[in-house]
């Protein structure tokens, strides 16, 4: 990621540390002044995206250091780390906002009505938090961030569980107070969906999972169009954090000179990190031809 990208990703960042503050401020006085259990959990939820993106912060700076002696492939995984620190953080959230929940439903008559402050207060975060993952997550895909698009979703996750509120809240209000601590079990569930989809694919970058098959092909078809390339012998992909490594055997005729297959291995090579932005390394062995 280059010095711009980072500087995209830091103001997206203190962007959403301003707005989650205010947000998380306002809903947990709204929570407390109307009494719904619902909304304070909400505003537990979006107070931990203010420490979720000052992990992806630094998660993102480390990420960006150079190659060093002991991390000769650079440290682009500090970036996946980055994704998973603010997942085990939801699950945790999950749990105690399922607890209390559980609790409320077993002793229904300590529910609480909730007041009509708490039913503003879901209206505003769910248009709040619904722009925010659209700006952080437009951020992301224009700088193949991870860490950012795990931030983007925890501000799409909140605006779910802010859904979930606004329905429990109404619900509540109606005469059905025990719908409320429903709404606190659904927002406990996609809480926990949204930290597995987020870890499931911090993983997946951490363990050189295969580039998707799409790309594979996108691959095989640049390497051919290289005029020389006979066959090729094996392509192995392996996802860097947000990066590919691609290792590639292509075959030449075997009559060839050193010089002229060195030539058009030097050209798969360029054609493929000059089409491939993702691909931050390209290594090519050359074979001779064999059409038995």
């Amino acid at each position: 990621m280059n010095e711009n990208n980072v500087n995209t990703a830091y103001r997206v960042s203190i962007i959403s540390l301003a707005v989650n503050l205010v947000l998380s401020t306002f809903k947990f006085i709204a929570g407390f002044a109307a009494g719904s259990g619902a909304m304070v959990s909400d505003a537990v939820h979006s107070a931990s995206d203010v420490a979720s993106t000052i992990i992806v912060m630094i998660g993102i700076r480390l990420a960006n250091e150079k190659p060093d002696s002991r991390h000769q492939y650079g440290h682009e995984k500090f970036e996946c780390i980055a994704a998973v620190i603010p997942s085990a953080f939801l699950f945790a959230i999950a749990i105690g906002i399922g607890y209390n929940g559980v609790r409320q439903l077993l002793n229904p008559g300590e529910i609480p009505v909730p007041g009509f402050l708490a039913l503003v207060a879901a209206l505003v975060s769910i248009v709040v938090k619904e722009w925010m993952y659209w700006f952080t997550i437009a951020a992301a895909k224009k700088i193949n961030s991870g860490a950012l698009k795990a931030d983007a979703w925890h501000h799409r996750s909140d605006a779910l569980s802010s859904v979930g509120s606004l329905i429990g809240i109404g619900a509540a209000r109606m005469g059905y107070p025990i719908m409320e601590p429903l709404a606190s079990l659904i927002i406990c569930l996609m809480i926990f969906k949204a930290a597995f989809d987020i870890i499931k694919q911090a993983f997946e970058q951490m363990v050189d999972t295969a580039a998707d098959e799409k790309t594979a092909d996108e691959i095989y078809r640049a390497v051919y169009s290289v005029n020389g390339v006979r066959k090729i012998d094996l392509l192995h992909t392996r996802m860097h954090a947000n990066l590919l490594y691609v290792d590639v055997e292509i075959a030449v005729d075997g009559s060839l000179e050193l010089y002229d297959s060195h030539r058009i291995a030097q050209e798969v090579h360029d054609r493929l990190e000059g089409q491939f932005p993702l691909i931050k390394h390209c290594m090519v062995h050359v074979n001779p031809y064999d059409n038995k």
